[in-house]
């Protein structure tokens, strides 16, 4: 079956609002087995509305659409369906009840504005709404399906989840099935690289790339006589992506990196200390975005002055005179110290420069050093990140991040030194 997302609303055609709502329709749709041909965005706008209704139900066999379900007077969607339809747009006394009574728990008069948003076109099947008060609703127009939802992201997810699936996923006949791996680690030539010759000898397989900096994402779809099958194919499919792409894999479609470090530390019922300069608190903003890091993370400290990491971290002036606060002297004082004053078993740390100032040519923007202090030992590793400040700032915390995943999982560190490396390194 083919389906194509429809989004209406002139905030989305003046580029005013990412329209993350297709992005998150396509991945659901997908997974219900069905082919998202088009993505389809139109203004508020109702002879346009009807004109594209007309053209996308001729055309897929589903369309999801979102916006224009609200109370104010550029909400067109309901009037330009049943336009579409040929039908007059009629209250459905239930909804309006369910209107009156969010308003009145809210200590507020159901306004006229309001009530427009029980007026659907005249046979469309309701679709109620769990966390807000415009309801969805489901028509017919030839052999198309057509669903209209709000275009508020979780209300519209809401609706999705409790009446969409059970209404289209009895339709699908599944033949295919996906499986998202997430990656941090390599850039995304080298992981389409790695799986170059895979793809290549499975007529099977279907292997798409998203880029979300500064991770990359693999999605492994099979195609199969059945849902099991494809499943099947899919996961066995996905176990050779993960073989050719190693420990670059950190987990699949729900996991975020930090709670893959997370597991990891709790696996080893380790500690964790941050110590930040140039980064500024992101790498314990991305900690403890997680539920439960307060099982694993003791202690986040933004030192950013110098003076900070003497006071706070105990880095010593003469480091900071004879190496400055961008080096590898400085990052591993600022770990080591951290772990100290934390009493964790692990601690890591960032120093550098995010731009778009203070670089020179022995430290350019994008220098950043990090060190991992873990068990009397550290180690310490250089990197140049590109990219303006957000994402330099972006990299160097998810390639602390990785510096405890691996320590944690004991997996070989990337491009690191120890301690005692680096003194010898300045010695000769």
């Amino acid at each position: 079956m083919k389906a194509v997302v429809l989004s209406i609303g002139t905030e989305l055609t003046r580029g005013e609002l990412v329209n993350t709502n297709a992005t998150w329709l396509s991945e659901q749709l997908v997974e219900l087995g069905l082919e998202v041909t088009e993505h389809w965005t139109l203004p508020d706008d109702g002879p346009a509305i009807v004109a594209g209704l007309r053209r996308v139900a001729s055309v897929c066999d589903v369309v999801i659409c979102t916006g224009g379900l609200g109370p104010t007077s550029d909400d067109l969607t309901a009037a330009s369906v049943a336009e579409s339809l040929g039908v007059s747009l009629a209250t459905d006394r239930a909804t309006l009840e369910a209107i009156r009574r969010r308003y009145e728990a809210r200590g507020r008069t159901m306004t006229e504005a309001g009530a427009r948003m029980a007026e659907l076109p005249e046979g469309a099947t309701v679709l109620p709404n769990p966390v807000g008060a415009a309801p969805g609703f489901a028509v017919t127009l030839g052999e198309c399906e057509l669903c209209f939802l709000p275009g508020v992201p979780h209300e519209m997810q809401a609706i999705f989840r409790e009446s969409i699936v059970a209404r289209v996923a009895p339709r699908v006949r599944r033949t295919t099935h996906q499986v998202h791996l997430r990656t941090f680690g390599l850039p995304e030539s080298e992981v389409a690289a790695r799986l170059k010759e895979l793809e290549e000898s499975n007529d099977d397989l279907v292997v798409g790339y998203r880029a979300s900096f500064p991770e990359v994402e693999v999605k492994v779809l099979a195609r199969a006589i059945d849902g099991s099958s494809a499943e099947a194919r899919a996961r066995e499919l996905a176990r050779q992506v993960r073989e050719r792409l190693g420990d670059f894999v950190f987990g699949e479609r729900e996991d975020s990196f930090a709670r893959a470090v997370g597991e990891a530390l709790r696996g080893r019922g380790w500690k964790l200390a941050l110590a930040e300069s140039c980064t500024g608190g992101l790498v314990g903003q991305l900690v403890t975005a997680v539920a439960g890091s307060s099982d694993y993370l003791l202690l986040g400290a933004v030192t950013y002055s110098n003076a900070a990491k003497t006071s706070m971290l105990g880095v010593s002036p003469e480091i900071l005179r004879a190496h400055g606060a961008v080096s590898a002297e400085c990052a591993i004082a600022m770990a080591e110290g951290a772990r100290r004053l934390a009493g964790s078993d692990v601690a890591v740390s960032i120093t550098g420069i995010a731009g778009p100032g203070g670089g020179s040519d022995d430290k350019p923007v994008g220098t950043v050093w990090l060190a991992l202090a873990l068990h009397g030992e550290t180690w310490v590793t250089r990197h140049h990140f590109v990219g303006d400040r957000d994402a330099i700032r972006a990299h160097a915390a998810h390639v602390a991040l990785d510096l405890v995943r691996r320590a944690a999982l004991r997996l070989d560190p990337v491009d690191t030194w120890t301690s005692k490396e680096i003194e010898r390194l300045e010695r000769n």
